[in-house]
């Protein structure tokens, strides 16, 4: 019991932060050690040595922390898990439990947990509520934030199983039902029956953990030479050239996803390699032969843990010189990777250089300088006929 004791007090010792500066309710009457409460109610008492003021009730740590580290607010780390806590104690006298005045009956604890906070949050709350049938104010209520400084949105997941009640009671230890996170699971000390005496002998904490899940993945996309070993994001190929193409996606988050689809769109000049594409991943460690829809429509690659991965493969074949054009050609091939979280795409880069002949420039004696020559030689001619002639004329009239 001393040994309990000490944990208890540790614990709640950690947590001694005034509850002014935090959210909580509903607005109540406040009591003291030395002044409890004449009726049941929860977590009003002020001056709890060690506890502190016991409306500041919910808190939260990284689940590798210790329990100094018990704040009222916490930024997510992506796959990380939290613990939650939550304090409870009923300030009835201790002299009403002979009567049963002071025993709360139907006390049960509950919490709402955000599903998802979003890229970018600073104050998403969660809730604890602790209440019974009796009591009055029949429930009361404190909050905890969480902030997100990540690329993306995190979903938080209560970790089934892992609700815990703490106490100096026969309970203590004992796992509470799941729907802690939903209509709430019942507190007790000789039983998790509801009934909880007043006084701090009968006072304990709950503690459950949720997980940060960001789903997150990735696809990249590699080209060689048919026959080499290195496989790279462009090489320069010959026109007839055989090449390998190479997609790995993987699942770089913390949630699995199902049914990912593999796409791969080629470039004009660049034709699939029919029977060619391969996939190597957990299920096929060795490589097995799948569909030709590769190209077309896409392939279903299946399902994949946080972590896991995949590689596709396949054949395709540069266009013959006829095809390309003068120059350099630059054949871009992208795969996609469309996921239940939203798609991303890459890119491999295929360069073909074609030369050409250059065609020769025709010579300026060609036959149209020779006809504008001849023309223009004619027009001289004319016009010199037409000078001897008007001079003839202008003799004949002299004489």
């Amino acid at each position: 019991m001393k040994k309990l004791t000490a944990i208890l007090s540790m614990v709640a010792a950690a947590i001694i932060i005034p509850a002014a500066l935090f959210a909580w309710g509903p607005s109540r009457p406040t009591y003291t050690i030395a002044n409890p409460a004449d009726h049941v109610t929860f977590n009003s008492i002020i001056d709890n040595p060690s506890h502190g003021d016991e409306r500041n009730f919910v808190q939260v740590r990284e689940a590798t922390a210790s329990n100094t580290a018990y704040a009222d607010s916490i930024s997510l780390i992506s796959g990380h898990e939290y613990v939650v806590y939550v304090y409870y104690h009923n300030n009835a006298a201790t002299n009403l439990n002979a009567s049963g005045v002071g025993v709360a009956h139907g006390a049960y604890v509950q919490a709402q947990i955000p599903a998802v906070v979003v890229k970018g949050s600073t104050d998403v709350k969660a809730v604890g509520y602790v209440g019974a049938i009796n009591a009055n104010p029949g429930v009361v209520w404190d909050d905890i934030s969480f902030s997100n400084t990540t690329g993306g949105d995190i979903a938080l997941r209560f970790v089934p199983g892992s609700a815990t009640i703490h106490n100096f009671g026969a309970t203590n230890g004992q796992a509470l039902s799941d729907n802690i996170i939903t209509t709430g699971a019942n507190l007790g000390f000789d039983s998790l029956n509801g009934d909880l005496p007043g006084c701090e002998h009968f006072a304990g904490y709950v503690t459950f953990r949720v997980k940060a899940d960001q789903p997150n993945f990735t696809i990249s996309k590699e080209v060689r030479i048919a026959g080499s070993t290195t496989w790279s994001k462009s090489v320069v190929a010959k026109a007839g050239d055989n090449l390998e193409y190479r997609i790995q996606y993987i699942n770089s988050g913390t949630t699995d996803q199902n049914n990912v689809v593999i796409k791969d769109v080629l470039p004009a000049n660049i034709s699939y390699t029919a029977g060619s594409t391969t996939i190597k991943n957990a299920s096929n460690p060795t490589g097995k032969t799948i569909s030709d829809n590769l190209t077309l429509g896409g392939i279903n690659i299946g399902n994949y843990t946080a972590g896991s991965n995949a590689f596709v493969k396949f054949n395709a074949k540069v266009a013959g010189v006829n095809a390309l054009i003068c120059g350099t050609n630059t054949l871009t091939n992208t795969a996609e990777a469309q996921t239940n979280n939203g798609s991303k795409s890459d890119s491999a880069i295929v360069t073909v250089t074609k030369q050409c002949q250059n065609v020769p420039e025709l010579p300026h004696t060609g036959a149209s300088e020779n006809i504008l020559a001849f023309l223009g030689l004619g027009a001289m001619t004319t016009a010199a006929g037409y000078y001897l002639a008007s001079r003839r004329v202008t003799s004949l009239n002299r004489r």
